[in-house]
């Protein structure tokens, strides 16, 4: 009951809108990502609704544990480089070997999580091969939203102005403009098939993993590294500079054991917000920090709410013209590809060797049955470890 009265005591409406605008962001952008990649896959209506059931879920229950237990405005997503990621992966591995890569990430991400190395783990790369691998994965994103302007150049000109407009006038609901924008544009325009869009609650569908070693070192490696430097990072370090110093390795331990578990639905894996997570630790949000983490509770309501309607909002995009989602997923990703390259350009002292990362992720070479990312990791590692000077590898010893 003291519980109840505290979260009564502490409830805003600033929070409550600061909550569901990071959910609404999340499903206006990175969600589109999603369906990008099931499109590749081939996957069924209700495989693709099971998959945003398990993230959607999944998100909600970390982000409301997360935020209640350490009164702190944890903000919990999908991994959206992951299902960058994904679109390229799934030209060369199905469902169920991906269901298998996702369990073997939750594991490791859980013990690295459990054991507290997760700032050394991720000193042992490069940041600019990190980053370079980030922008890589999320180059031809950007290109597709111009492609996309020879099947419907207004459609993508509209979008793409209302998004420059609303960076300058009202930023953080940017990609929310442009999603209702490009709607009402495809609407009014008769490029949108609602006649089968039907009100239904998600039914989660088993998806059996099978193991497969070539896709779990081609998929595996480049999607345990994306999460923890494209996701946890960078969500970490919202947290840390809004003056929140929660522990990462709890945080860590308790997205990997989500994912494990929402993974044999078709989830690829939960963990820190990286792009919303700043609307629900300002003071937008609310004057006393102390409070924000209402929105962070609320958030994860939201998420668990639009997760139980899943198979509506799969059946809505799918609805949608192809060139609305591509300018979406685009312009959702631009940030983290500023993000990206702006660690690429910083880290000087391996330059080549973050830009042979980068060219090989781009490339979509697939060598030996392992995809570019993969490839992209060992070519940058290679010439790193070759550049280096002599004298840091003392440093190592």
């Amino acid at each position: 009951m003291h519980g109840i009265t505290q979260l009564k005591k502490d409830f805003s409406f600033s929070a409550l809108i600061a909550g569901f605008f990071a959910v609404l962001i999340s499903y206006a952008g990175p969600l589109v990502i999603v369906f990008q990649a099931a499109k590749t896959a081939h996957l069924s209506t209700d495989i693709v609704s099971s998959w945003v059931w398990a993230i959607s879920i999944g998100s909600g229950i970390l982000g409301v544990v997360l935020s209640y237990k350490y009164k702190t405005p944890i903000i919990t997503a999908w991994s959206t480089p992951g299902a960058a990621l994904l679109v390229t992966a799934f030209t060369t591995v199905n469902i169920h070997e991906a269901v298998a890569v996702y369990m073997i990430v939750a594991i490791v991400t859980f013990v690295i999580g459990l054991s507290g190395i997760f700032d050394k783990f991720i000193n042992m790369i490069p940041k600019g091969i990190c980053s370079a691998l980030l922008v890589g994965i999320l180059f031809n994103f950007g290109i597709n939203t111009f492609k996309a302007m020879q099947s419907n150049f207004l459609l993508v000109a509209i979008m793409l102005l209302v998004y420059l407009f609303s960076k300058k006038l009202i930023s953080r609901y940017a990609l929310a403009m442009v999603l209702i924008a490009g709607f009402i544009y495809s609407v009014s325009s008769g490029l949108t098939y609602f006649s089968n869009l039907h009100f239904t609650f998600t039914q989660p569908i088993f998806i059996s993993p099978v193991l497969n070693p070539h896709s779990v070192i081609s998929l595996g490696i480049p999607l345990l590294l994306v999460s923890l430097t494209g996701q946890f990072m960078p969500g970490m370090a919202v947290l840390r500079s809004s003056g929140y110093a929660v522990k990462s390795s709890p945080i860590i331990t308790l997205s990997a054991i989500i994912s494990g578990v929402i993974s044999i639905f078709g989830g690829h894996g939960v963990n820190l917000a990286a792009i919303t997570a700043a609307i629900c630790t300002g003071n937008e949000c609310h004057h006393n920090k102390e409070k924000r983490y209402i929105a962070g509770i609320l958030s994860g309501v939201f998420y668990i709410i639009f997760g139980l309607l899943s198979s509506f909002i799969t059946l809505l995009f799918i609805s949608l013209p192809y060139e609305f989602i591509t300018t979406l997923a685009g312009l959702a990703l631009i940030g983290a590809m500023l993000n990206g390259l702006q660690g690429l350009v910083a880290d000087t002292a391996n330059k080549e060797a973050s830009l042979i990362t980068f060219i090989t992720t781009v490339s979509g070479v697939s060598l030996l049955g392992l995809g570019s990312a993969f490839w992209g990791v060992v070519f940058g590692l290679v010439a790193y470890f070759i550049l280096k000077p002599k004298s840091e590898y003392s440093d190592l010893k």
